[in-house]
């Protein structure tokens, strides 16, 4: 039950903010500023020595954590945009291909099944982009973002595995989300968006955002693990991306075309062979967005 939470809250973070009529850095900004103003009051009083005590190695691991977790929502938020929430959450899931990348370049083991997921999983992208891009040109480009969105979520849980080994969970996000909302500020103001001048539906929205899938999604996939296999809950992740369309389809009215279908078949299976490849890769692969 917990996990079926944890699903539909991270599920619906795209058609949400597909549907929020706002900026899109806008958008990601104050999503990480409410969501670090939350934990924060927490983290310093419950943490306040552990923040002290925090070596200089640590505290470049979760800023860097941070910057790569801006750049990855400002990606992501944009291209909901763009393309459809179906096509976003399907390349945005890719994050494990890239995951097992990095780890092949830092000299770990990556193991054959992974490989032919991954080989799976990108025969799947190109078909869905190749479908999208007889869709419009901006559909294309969207799918392209999102790739770029995954991609810097592997970034961000490749310096966060490496922190939390030493950093308790809520001081880590609270940097993370403090330093993500600093680098979507600086991004916002320098793209010329405007941060605060947003009507009452889209405060409600990401009000509702901040507290599903930035709060709450996090949080329960968090406390899920302490009972649940992370290969069973990296496997379950992967119906985001349905529950996501699901969710799109009878609220935004936006339906996959048939073209697009197989692709994203084909991406899911592959992504589902990585994130059960191996246990301790899959761990790596959780980041609701």
């Amino acid at each position: 039950m917990v996990l079926a939470i944890a699903l539909v809250s991270a599920g619906a973070s795209g058609p949400l903010i597909a549907a929020t009529a706002a900026p899109a850095l806008a958008i990601a900004f104050w999503r990480n500023v409410i969501g670090a103003g939350v934990l924060a009051p927490y983290a310093f009083w419950r943490h306040r020595r552990e923040f002290r005590s925090l070596c200089r190695a640590e505290w470049l691991a979760a800023l860097a954590a941070g910057l790569a977790l801006g750049v990855h929502f400002a990606a992501w938020t944009s291209s909901l945009s763009m393309t459809s929430v179906a096509s976003a959450t399907a390349f945005a899931a890719a994050q494990p291909i890239f995951a097992a990348l990095i780890a092949r370049a830092r000299g770990q083991q990556v193991p054959r099944r992974a490989w032919i997921g991954i080989l799976i999983a990108t025969i799947g992208v190109v078909a869905l982009s190749s479908a999208d891009l007889r869709v419009s040109g901006s559909a294309f480009t969207g799918d392209l973002v999102a790739l770029l969105a995954a991609a810097l979520a592997a970034v961000y849980m490749t310096f966060g595995a490496k922190v939390r080994q030493t950093v308790s969970l809520t001081p880590y996000a609270v940097i993370c989300y403090g330093t993500a909302a600093v680098t979507l500020g600086i991004g916002a103001l320098g793209a010329g968006q405007h941060l605060t001048d947003l009507s009452g539906d889209a405060w409600v929205k990401i009000l509702v955002l901040t507290a599903t899938a930035q709060l709450l999604g996090h949080t329960l996939f968090n406390q899920v693990l302490k009972t649940t296999s992370v290969t069973v809950v990296s496997a379950a992740m992967l119906l985001q991306v349905p529950i996501a369309a699901l969710i799109a389809a009878v609220w935004l009215g936006q339906l996959p075309t048939w073209t697009a279908i197989p692709g994203v078949l084909l991406t899911l299976t592959g992504l589902l062979v990585v994130a059960t490849s191996n246990s301790k890769r899959a761990a790596g692969s959780s980041l609701a967005a």
